[in-house]
């Protein structure tokens, strides 16, 4: 099989590109590279410069490259951009993935691995989400990943696509320094840049109904949400058409904020600095953490990386781009 990898540039992407390498699958990245880089894009696996937008350059990439897969990454994903941009994050993230399906449909490729959010469960009382939890998002990027979601299962029902949806929980480290995230919207390289600057680390409330008063997440190495796309990849080339899996992607284990922040600094040499407590960031759910049992079920998969190696490959990252 060819798996067109939508995104594959990015940070995630990447990872995932590698993983399918590795796992001996055939691979062609598809992306705008408005936040990836060819950088990142392996020597040997072409790269389609394009929008999923554009239904011309994504039918063109599936008949030039005899796709027969697609996992779909691309997309906008910060929370807060788009409760200031709703409209832009509707039409990349859903707009965008109503324009692939027709051009799969179309091009006769029926297997689909579909980047979800555990932004979809919003603000759960539950001690673990399970994929029967149900979904409230809280944020228009979570919305479009739930009516993708929702698209997906349509598409799946109506045309006998194989589709696996991957819902991601905290995603954290890198399996190389050169393909660590170079963003600045998540815990890790939050502290790192406040480090950097000569500043204490925030945690954002301590008065939650938690053992430290600070929120509990579930962290997952890139490594591992890249392993489960192989895995799921794999999963579906033998599958029955109309096969459509919804899977948490994460380790099943709470860390604190406040837990993390005291590994980050310890990792990086800062034990003696100590973290600024300000006031809770609106609609921060108290815990959110994965049941894991279901992805184990159907793709024999789990995480095997821990806190520690999160943090110390992320460090390495950031060393590498501030040195």
């Amino acid at each position: 099989m060819t798996w067109m990898v939508t995104g594959g540039a990015g940070f995630i992407g990447a990872h995932v590109v590698r993983a399918m390498l590795a796992g001996g699958q055939q691979v062609v990245v598809f992306d705008d590279l408005s936040t990836g880089s060819a950088d990142k894009v392996p020597a040997g696996v072409p790269l389609v410069t394009g929008s999923v937008l554009d239904r011309g350059a994504l039918d063109a990439a599936i008949r030039d490259h005899g796709v027969t897969g697609v996992v779909h990454i691309a997309g906008k994903k910060q929370v807060g951009e788009s409760v200031e941009r709703p409209l832009h994050y509707y039409k990349e993230n859903v707009t965008g993935l109503e324009v692939l399906l027709e051009s799969m449909v179309a091009g006769g490729v029926d297997r689909l691995v579909f980047s979800s959010s555990a932004a979809v469960y919003g603000m759960p009382d539950v001690d673990l989400v399970t994929e029967q939890t149900p979904c409230a998002p809280m944020s228009p990027y979570g919305e479009t990943k739930l009516i993708g979601e929702w698209l997906i299962h349509a598409a799946a029902r109506a045309h006998g696509l194989r589709c696996a949806s991957l819902r991601y929980f905290n995603v954290a480290g890198a399996a190389s320094p050169e393909l660590a995230d170079a963003g600045v919207f998540n815990l890790i390289p939050m502290v790192f840049e406040r480090l950097e600057a000569g500043e204490s680390p925030r945690i954002f409330g301590d008065d939650y109904a938690t053992p430290d008063g600070t929120c509990v997440r579930d962290y997952i190495h890139v490594e591992d949400i890249a392993s489960a796309h192989l895995a799921a990849a794999r999963r579906l080339q033998d599958a029955e058409p109309g096969t459509d899996l919804t899977l948490n992607i994460g380790r099943g284990e709470g860390s604190s904020v406040r837990e993390m922040v005291d590994r980050i600094l310890k990792v990086t040499d800062n034990g003696a600095v100590t973290a600024e407590v300000t006031a809770r960031r609106p609609g921060d759910p108290a815990r959110v953490v994965a049941g894991a049992d279901r992805i184990r079920e159907e793709l024999g998969w789990s995480a095997r990386f821990g806190l520690d190696e999160m943090i110390e490959s992320a460090w390495q990252g950031w060393r590498l781009r501030h040195p």
